[in-house]
């Protein structure tokens, strides 16, 4: 990691620290939980001594996007503060997205109104979009799986030792 991602890395650990809606991942990743909306906070490198704070929630996994939702989906983008609705086509994922620069001129009450916004969006529109569109949330994909690795499990290597 170069000195910028490393300023930046330590400033997101600072500012979410006492929150209990986050964890970290690993050196350049975090996630931070709104209700039903999880916000993956990569720290990515730009150029040889910057960053910038990529902030992603996915919104609706499985979800044929056609031109009504692609539609909507770009007149919400002109409303927003900040942020944006994208796609990624193979996988039928609807994404909401926002980037700043990290670095030593990152501010945490900058870091700290964007994470507040992208999951403020991201949890109310995982559900809008479910409703009118299909697809699964993030919640509800991450408890399948969970629940897949349970019923994976074969029953009797489960020891309960007095």
């Amino acid at each position: 990691m170069n000195p910028a991602e490393v300023a930046t890395a330590l400033l997101i650990e600072r500012t979410l620290q006492h929150s209990p809606a986050y964890r970290k991942v690993d050196d350049s990743l975090y996630v931070i939980k709104q209700g039903s909306a999880y916000v993956m906070i990569n720290v990515v490198p730009w150029g040889d001594n910057r960053a910038m704070v990529r902030c992603t929630a996915q919104l609706v996994k499985g979800v044929s996007v056609d031109g009504r939702l692609a539609k909507q989906l770009l007149e919400l983008n002109a409303y927003l503060r900040f942020g944006a609705f994208a796609i990624e086509p193979t996988e039928q994922v609807v994404l909401f997205t926002h980037t700043i620069l990290g670095g030593t001129t990152l501010d945490p009450e900058e870091l700290t109104a964007t994470l507040r916004d992208v999951a403020l969006i991201a949890d109310e529109y995982d559900d809008k979009l479910v409703d009118s569109y299909g697809g699964q949330r993030m919640t509800d994909l991450l408890e399948e799986a969970a629940l897949e690795r349970i019923m994976d499990k074969d029953p009797s290597s489960f020891r309960f030792d007095d």
